[in-house]
């Protein structure tokens, strides 16, 4: 039996075709990472949120508490404790801007949540990008292999190169 001469190219085919397959796996991991992280921030972003709410449900409640007070004040027939409810309406006053400081507080960190959330989205989807590419690449490899197609093996490079910028664009987020 006459053994077939292997052409030099398709070694280098197989050295690209596994390049692009480590970079095709570490993308998606990289990518998922990113999607995970972006999917725990929302979940901060709207828990925050939601106690962003609370406070202002609470503070509503004493705003309308403090409201009263006053009315009951400017009555002149509740004179004898007048004290006394200047007490409350200066204690209500306190909570109130208490829960203003906590509600701008919350708010702070719950956007700083979101831009995490928006930021690791735009990491992940240039990822995503990549591994299409990468994918692609490898296709073609596998189909320049098969047909002994050189011309189809440069197709998959010029696609794989493409593939390998946006696994970089990944990590830096150049546009």
């Amino acid at each position: 039996m006459a053994e077939e001469k292997k052409e030099k190219w398709l070694n280098y085919l197989s050295l690209t075709t596994v390049l692009f397959a480590v970079f095709a796996t570490l993308s998606t991991f990289k990518g998922g990472g990113y999607s995970t992280k972006s999917l725990l921030s929302q979940s901060k972003a709207s828990d925050a949120w939601a106690y962003y709410q609370a406070k202002s449900i609470k503070s509503y409640i004493y705003e309308m508490q403090k409201e009263n007070l006053e009315l009951q004040l400017s009555n002149t027939a509740l004179a004898a404790n007048k004290e006394e409810l200047q007490k409350k309406l200066d204690k209500y006053s306190t909570q109130i801007s208490k829960y203003a400081a906590e509600k701008e507080q919350i708010s702070a960190e719950a956007k700083g949540y979101e831009a995490v959330r928006d930021e690791s989205k735009g990491h992940s989807e240039k990822f995503g990008i990549a591994v299409i590419f990468l994918q692609v690449s490898i296709l073609l490899a596998s189909i320049a292999a098969l047909a002994k197609k050189k011309i189809v093996w440069h197709l998959s490079i010029v696609v794989g190169v493409f593939g390998f910028f946006y696994f970089l664009n990944g990590f830096f987020v150049f546009f």
